[in-house]
Formats: structure tokens, C-alpha cells, sequence
């Protein structure tokens, strides 16, 4: 064997293991001896007869003899540095002698050479003892209380991982642990020490003891430690994911990185700690950047007199908080990128680049390709404010040409187009309800409807203090028409979904209960409570759902629209996990039409953007059944899978796999939920393999399955203005152009690729994929469900429910502000982001990057960081508002 040092990888300690205990029988045992003398340096071979020489000394009776022996010898081991591959010298020769010196250790009496002899086996110890006996920890406790770092860093990694299995045993038998924790702060203090953060963590992880972290963590090293813990929280079963969370939220707050306490209190949807960090941070800048986060993240949060004492403070707080300033950020980014010119369906459908057949296209059903291009009208123009349907200014043709464009519509088609206005002026309250006010004087219920949603979607992720979409919706809730009141209902979920408003409770919880109403108004209140609700567990409006779900006659639990009644419940629930357990209990005394299907869609909520590994295998083992057609359940449980596994990287390259073997086992109606969960895996995202499998399933023979990959492939594409995409789908266009459902689709999705000119996302997850906005999936999730019967929902009349993805488009942007919130540019460096958890040094965190001045466009993956040392960004991650403070320390390089 090579000679090494205490401080090898586990390998060479491993290997030596192996080496000593299988011996090889030599016929003449004297002359391999002479012979692996000979093979000794002359160093060596003095070094061996010393060691030889000091063993024979230990085992001497004179004590002064025994203890020079012993120093030397630990002198001899602790100073022996060699190579990293294999054991240290001193070491090798002193194995054959480790049985000689135990057996003496054991006749000894008690003293302070016996405790020495102890440290001296402990780490013999290291490469001698059997697997599993735990010899070095036992002699290490039975040694001095000495500095174990001076034995070198692999002694101390052996230890850990001793000390790790002694206290799974110690628990197992309610042993006392107070000796192994006294070794435990020793050896967390020594890793600390030296930057093995991940090592210390682990370690406290074992010995259920992370409290201790937090002493031992310096302005050196928490940043990595806390990188650590939160990256690890994902992989953690509960309770452990949260603790490990809360230890990291407590060191963020001793080292005052607020904007990172502040992620990880929302990840934990804790409200005491945001309130808390309001109060601690002083800084009025700091301030506003934590608004900004909170916007982001899309909840309700009211400031008070604690949290800013000042009013006209607390008010430019609270107006960031309620977004505000979306609207202009984001029209800043379009005049910055030149895209402020209005787009038409058109220019987005190309029929020029499609050759042949099919580029006439609009002769075939003139309502329904009109209504396609109201949807990719309002998608690609989405914010805009201005496009070329709706907002055309009046005087330029005889009559008003928006209200020309809004009767090429049929009947509820109308509903859709009016609502589009909404969509075209998304954000920017004050002038989308001046322009829509036009169709509150109509006589058609459907435009009326329309408008009512509008004010939905415009104030939708937009909060106002005088409320002036309650306000206008409130009376049209209780209206005869069953399309009005649905428009308004709708409208109201849009506007304050998250926000657990009382008076929209009061205002819907009565329509639940009422028997006159009819299902579509029941089954879209239902939604709209589940929105406003999301993920609050309320009790109340859980029990007024669940007795409308019991109210359904037979025939109308067999309808469609019944679903969104279980998925209305499973929102109130979303990513709250066994809070659910209660409610899922009483989902099973449903009528067995719907049972099964509002149990899966309970679980795929409550456990969403949890990672949970447990829930996607029975997930996957509900698909796994073979039913007779007619079982609604397994496409939700097909959805429950991408829901959950989209936490995290790992989990969802793993649920892709997965849901490629269902598509070749399953049946027709799971393989046409397929698409659809792998639409929520990449959301503007698009994963080659995935723009593939989709590709192939849009030209599939079952055209449920061709209309759900068109629509996946819209939603991979959403926002990205993706030319391969792009591509698919004008050659759908062209394929699919007798077939009127399937073109309409086809259409929808070219309308998502381009949406908001590809400025925007539909990803509910933002700040480095770390947190997940609940509205935002919400939305997502509302409008998978409806995609699971595409005949009856989108293509029947209700098609309006596309206007729930508004809950999850945000713009893509790195909006840099001063500190006055103007627009400032400065360059930054974009680049894909590079996982950087657990790496030595400071490794670079974004690679093969571009450098662009702000405002910039962030793509998935992508991480953004300043490229100028001038300015101080307020948050640590570049993404959305983020507000720079000029560097006092810089100077201009002459």
C-alpha cells in the first residue's frame, strides 16, 4: 500500500479494510517478511523499527518509560503527511501491532497514560476496526478530552459518521446521549472551521440537534451554510423540510439578510415572521424591497402602525405591495425591447410561410376561428394596452370599429371578446374599467358578462384600497341571467383570488346552498371561492362546498362542470398537505360517480409544490388500473403528479419519465391527461424532449389527446416566442384546417407562444425556482382540469375559462429602480444558473452568460447578477423590482 495521511477520502481507508482482513496463507511466513523488508526504503524501514520499538516500551512497567513511548508515538501519527491516496506510514506499521496494544489497554490501570493509550487506538482504530463496531468512537470516549482536530479532517469525518449510527442506537434503547453531544459540538465547531459546512449540517441532522448550528455559524460561512439547509429542505421528509427552514430563517435574521428571511417566511406561508422582519428592519429601502417580494408572490398583506410609523411611508409601502407599479414596470421593459407596436392574430398565425393547402384558413367556421383570434388577440397584446381588434380608436372607420369587431362573435363568443379588453389593458385599473364601461350599457346579457369579467382580469394581482371590483360586481352576482352571473363570479375570483375577502364569501357562499341556481353558476362559484381561498383551509366555505357536492342529483354528477366542485375544495387546501386529511375523509362518503375523482384532485392539491415522492407513487399506482371507460378519477391523479413534482429538478425529470411509460400502458383517459401534466412540468419552459413527445401526440389518432398536446405545447411555449414551437404549430395549422376544434387549439396555443410579445411567463415559480406563488397554480391548475374535457368546457361555451391562466402571467423581467423607484441602467451579466450548493471556495454562479443593460428579459434557468460594482442591489436575487443603492466604497477607475 502507497502511505497516506489521517486526512485521505474515505476510499483509501475503505480499501486498506479490505486488504487487512483477508489474508493470503504464505507457505513460509520468515521469508515474505524479509522480503517486505527489503522492499523499505531506509527511512521507512527506521520508522518501523521506532514504532515497533515504542510498542514494546508501552507494554514496559516503568511509567516514565511508558509515557515518552506514547507521545512519541502520537507525535510520530500526527505529524506523518504523504500522499492523499492511502494511509499514513505510521499507521501501516503500527497495524500488525493494533491487537497487542488493545489487549494491554485492557490490563492497564486508570490514568492519565491510559487515556492517552485510548486516543492512540481511536485512531488506529480508524483503519483497523471491523465494519459496524464503532471502535474509534468508543475509544475516543474512553480518551482524552484533547483537540480531535489535530488528528486531521478524515479521523474526524469517521467519527461523525460512528457517532451518527451510535445515536440511532442510543435512541432506539432511551440510552443517555449527553457524552456523544459534547463530541458532536467539537466536531460541528471543527467543521465550521474549516468549510465543511454541509458536513456540520449533516451531522446536527442526524443527532436531531440543528439548534446548535446557529452558534457556530460566523458572517464567513452562513451564507453557504443557509444554502445548504434551504437546497436540502427539498429532500427532507416532513416535519424535518420545515425545521431545517426555520433554522435557516433564524441564522438569515441574525446576519440581518433580510430579503432572504423574508423568502424563506413565505415559503413557509408564515406571517408572523414577515410581520416580524417589517418591525425589525429600519431601512425604508430595505422596506420597499420586501414589498416588492410580497407583490411577486402575490398575497394580501396589510401594513400597520408597527411595521411603518410613518403614513405617507406606510402608504408608498402598501401601494407596492398591492402591485401598482406592475403596469408601468412592465411597459417600461416593452418601450426598452421595441415591442410596444400592436401585434394582430395575423401576424401571428403566418399563413405566408405555409405552403399549400389550409393558409385560406378563416373560410371554415368563420364564429369559431373569429373567437381564436379574440383569444390570441388578447393573449399576445396581453398589457399592452392597445391592440388592433378591440382598443381601435373609434373615429377611424364610420361606426366604432371595437364594437364591429365584438359582434363577429356568436353568442357567447361576445362574452370572450369583451372580456378581451380586459386581458388588452391587464394591470392598469384606472383607464381597463374607463374602457370598459362602454359595454355596461348593453343590451346583449353576453356582453355584459364579458365586461363583468373584464374587471376581473384587469384587477386581477392588482390590489386597490377602494375596492372598485366588488363594487361593480357585487350586484350583477345575485342578476337572473345565468351568463351575467357567471362573468361576475369569475370576475370576482380573478380579482381578489388569495385574498381571503369576507365580504366575497358572504356575497357567494349563499349560491352554493341556493336550489334555483343553476349547475354552470354553482360549479363557478365554487372555483372562485376556492381562488379567493387558496390554500387558507377555511372551514366555512369547505362545509358550503362539500353540501352542494352532496346536493347534486344523479345525472348531474355525470357533468363536467360537477368537477370543478372537488377542484374548488382542493384549492382551499393547496400545498397545505395533511391539512387536507380531515376533508378527504368526508370526500369518501361522495356518491361513487365522483368520489374517487374528488379524492385524487383533494391529495394532488394539498400535496402541490411539496415534492413529495410518497403521493406521486400512489398517483401512479391509481393510473396504473385498468378501467372500463367512463372513470374520470385518473385524470386528475395524472395531473397530481406533475403538481407534485414540479418542486424540485430531480423530481421532475424523474415524473417525465414516468409519465412516458404511462402514455404507452395507459388508457384513453389517461393518456389524454398526459399532455397536460407535462404542460404543467415545463411551463415556459421548453424542454426539447418534451416540445417531442408532445410534437408526436399532436398528430395523434384520439383527437382528445391531439387537442391536449396542442395545448401543452401553447403552455411549455407560453411567453418564450419559441421559433421551433412556433414552427409546430403553423404546420398543425395547415394539417389540422378542416377540422374546426382542432384548429381553434392549434390557434389558442400560437396565441400562448407569443404571449404578452414574449415578455411574459406562466411559471408559478420565481426567486431561483425557491418559491411558488399560490394564485398562480391556482390559475394553472383550474384550467388543466377544464383542458380534461375539452369538448364540453373549452369548446363548448365556456371557453372563457382560458382567461384563468391571467392568475399566472407574470413578465419575465429584471426591472433595476433607484431609489427614488425610477428606472435605472446598468449592466448585468445573464446566464443559465449554475447549482452551486456545497462547492468549495466561490464558485461562479451563472455560466455562458451574456451582458445586457436592465430592463432584461430572464429566461427559465436563467440568473441574473450586476456587472458593475458602482450599485448595491437590495436583493439577492435579480428578478422582477429590484432597487439599487449607489456603492459608497466605489471609485472611477481613471
Amino acid at each position: 500500500m502507497a502511505p497516506a495521511e489521517p486526512n485521505s477520502g474515505g476510499a483509501g481507508a475503505g480499501a486498506t479494510k479490505d486488504q487487512a482482513s483477508v489474508k493470503v496463507p504464505s507457505k513460509d511466513p520468515k521469508k515474505k517478511d524479509e522480503k517486505k523488508d527489503e522492499d523499505l526504503s531506509e527511512e521507512d524501514l527506521a520508522l518501523k523499527q521506532q514504532l515497533e520499538l515504542y510498542v514494546e516500551r508501552v507494554q514496559d512497567s516503568d511509567p516514565g518509560l511508558q509515557k515518552v513511548a506514547l507521545e512519541s508515538m502520537r507525535q510520530e501519527i500526527r505529524t506523518s503527511t504523504s500522499s492523499m491516496t492511502s494511509v499514513p506510514k505510521p499507521l501501516k506499521f503500527l497495524r500488525p501491532h493494533y491487537g497487542t496494544l488493545q489487549a494491554h489497554y485492557e490490563k492497564m490501570a486508570e490514568s492519565d497514560l491510559k487515556k492517552l493509550l485510548a486516543d492512540i487506538l481511536s485512531v488506529l482504530a480508524l483503519t483497523m476496526s471491523p465494519e459496524g463496531e464503532r471502535a474509534s468512537l468508543k475509544y475516543r470516549l474512553l480518551g482524552s478530552d484533547g483537540d480531535i482536530g489535530s488528528w486531521g479532517h478524515e479521523y474526524v469525518r469517521n467519527l461523525a459518521g460512528e457517532i451518527s449510527q451510535e445515536y440511532a442506537k442510543r435512541q432506539s434503547e432511551e440510552a443517555p446521549i449527553d457524552d456523544l453531544m459534547e463530541l458532536v459540538v467539537q466536531i460541528v465547531a471543527f467543521h465550521m472551521k474549516h468549510n465543511a459546512e454541509p458536513e456540520a449540517v449533516d451531522l446536527l441532522m442526524e443527532v436531531e440537534d440543528l439548534d446548535l448550528l446557529v452558534e457556530h455559524v460566523d458572517s464567513a460561512n452562513y451564507k453557504r451554510t443557509c444554502l445548504y439547509l434551504t437546497s436540502s429542505a427539498k429532500y427532507l421528509p416532513g416535519p424535518d423540510d420545515m425545521l431545517v427552514l426555520d433554522i435557516a430563517h433564524t441564522i438569515y435574521m441574525k446576519f440581518e439578510e433580510y430579503p432572504r428571511a423574508l423568502q424563506i417566511a413565505l415559503y413557509l406561508d408564515n406571517m408572523q415572521y414577515v410581520k416580524q422582519l417589517f418591525t425589525t428592519c429600519n431601512d425604508i429601502q430595505k422596506k420597499r424591497q420586501f414589498c416588492f417580494i410580497l407583490a411577486r408572490q402575490g398575497i394580501t398583506f396589510e401594513l400597520d402602525e408597527e411595521m411603518c410609523a410613518e403614513d405617507e411611508e406606510r402608504e408608498a409601502l402598501q401601494e407596492i405591495i398591492n402591485n401598482t407599479k406592475l403596469s408601468e414596470g412592465y411597459l417600461t421593459l416593452a418601450r426598452d425591447i421595441e415591442v410596444m407596436e400592436p401585434k394582430s392574430p395575423e401576424d401571428i398565425y403566418k399563413a405566408h410561410l405555409i405552403d399549400g393547402r389550409g393558409s385560406g384558413g378563416g373560410t371554415v367556421d368563420s364564429a369559431r376561428q373569429n373567437l381564436a383570434a379574440t383569444f390570441v388577440n388578447a393573449f399576445v397584446n396581453a398589457g399592452f394596452g392597445q391592440d388592433k381588434l378591440m382598443t381601435v380608436p373609434s373615429e377611424a372607420s364610420s361606426g366604432s370599429s371595437s364594437t364591429s369587431w365584438l359582434f363577429k362573435n356568436k353568442e357567447h363568443g361576445k362574452a370572450s371578446a369583451a372580456a378581451s379588453l380586459g386581458m388588452i389593458l391587464l394591470w392598469d385599473v384606472d383607464s381597463g374599467l374607463a374602457q370598459l364601461d362602454k359595454y355596461f350599457h348593453s343590451t346583449d346579457t353576453h356582453v355584459i358578462s364579458g365586461a363583468l369579467l373584464g374587471v376581473g382580469i384587469v384587477n386581477c394581482g392588482v390590489k386597490n384600497d377602494c375596492d372598485p371590483a366588488l363594487a361593480l360586481l357585487a350586484e350583477y352576482v345575485d342578476k337572473e341571467d345565468s351568463s351575467i352571473r357567471i362573468g361576475a363570479i369569475m370576475g370576482l375570483g380573478l380579482a381578489y383570488a388569495g385574498s381571503q375577502n369576507e365580504q366575497i364569501r358572504s356575497k357567494l357562499m349563499p349560491l352554493l346552498g341556493d336550489g334555483k341556481s343553476s349547475l354552470d353558476v354553482i360549479a363557478f362559484t365554487a372555483i372562485s371561492l376556492g381562488l379567493v381561498y387558496v390554500g387558507s383551509c377555511n372551514e366555512e366555505v369547505a362545509q358550503a362546498i362539500i353540501f352542494a357536492l352532496m346536493d347534486r342529483s344523479e345525472a348531474e354528477l355525470g357533468e363536467p362542470l360537477t368537477r370543478f366542485l372537488s377542484l374548488g375544495l382542493g384549492l382551499l387546501y393547496l400545498g397545505k398537505q395533511e391539512s387536507v386529511e380531515a376533508t378527504a375523509e368526508v370526500s369518501k362518503t361522495f356518491n361513487e360517480k365522483i368520489r374517487k375523482h374528488c379524492d385524487m384532485t383533494l391529495l394532488s392539491c394539498a400535496y402541490a409544490g411539496t415534492g413529495n415522492v410518497l403521493k406521486v407513487q400512489h398517483f401512479l399506482g391509481q393510473c396504473a388500473q385498468h378501467l372500463e371507460k367512463g372513470e374520470t378519477f385518473q385524470g386528475p391523479a395524472v395531473l397530481g403528479i406533475a403538481m407534485v413534482a414540479m418542486a424540485e429538478e430531480l423530481g421532475l425529470d424523474m415524473a417525465i419519465r414516468s409519465l412516458e411509460h404511462l402514455l404507452q400502458y395507459g388508457e384513453q383517459n389517461i393518456r389524454k391527461a398526459v399532455p397536460l401534466a407535462l404542460g404543467l412540468l415545463c411551463i415556459s419552459n421548453p424542454k426539447v424532449n418534451v416540445m417531442d413527445t408532445l410534437s408526436r401526440l399532436s398528430h395523434d389518432a384520439d383527437t382528445e389527446v391531439a387537442m391536449a398536446a396542442i395545448i401543452s405545447l401553447g403552455l411549455i411555449g407560453a411567453g418564450t416566442n419559441n421559433a421551433r414551437i412556433a414552427g409546430m404549430l403553423r404546420n398543425l395549422s395547415s394539417y389540422y384546417y378542416k377540422d374546426a376544434s382542432l384548429l381553434f387549439c392549434v390557434r389558442i396555443a400560437q396565441g400562448l407562444v407569443h404571449l404578452g410579445k414574449g415578455l411574459m411567463t406562466l411559471s408559478p415559480y420565481h426567486s431561483e425556482r425557491f418559491l411558488m406563488s399560490p394564485t398562480a397554480l391556482a390559475g394553472l391548475v383550474t384550467l388543466l382540469h377544464a383542458c380534461l374535457d375539452m369538448k364540453a368546457i373549452i369548446l363548448g361555451k365556456y371557453h372563457y375559462v382560458l382567461y384563468f391562466l391571467v392568475l399566472a402571467m407574470q413578465p419575465r423581467m429584471l426591472l433595476t429602480v433607484d431609489e427614488n423607484l425610477k428606472p435605472l441602467s446598468v449592466p448585468v451579466r445573464v446566464g443559465q444558473a449554475v447549482d452551486v450548493v456545497g462547492q468549495a471556495g466561490r464558485p461562479k454562479t451563472i455560466t455562458g452568460f451574456q451582458t445586457h443593460s436592465t430592463p432584461v428579459l430572464l429566461s427559465a434557468g436563467d440568473r441574473a447578477e450586476l456587472a458593475t460594482e458602482k450599485y448595491i442591489p437590495l436583493s439577492p436575487i435579480l428578478e422582477g423590482f429590484v432597487i439599487l443603492k449607489e456603492n459608497p466604497d466605489y471609485r472611477e477607475d481613471n
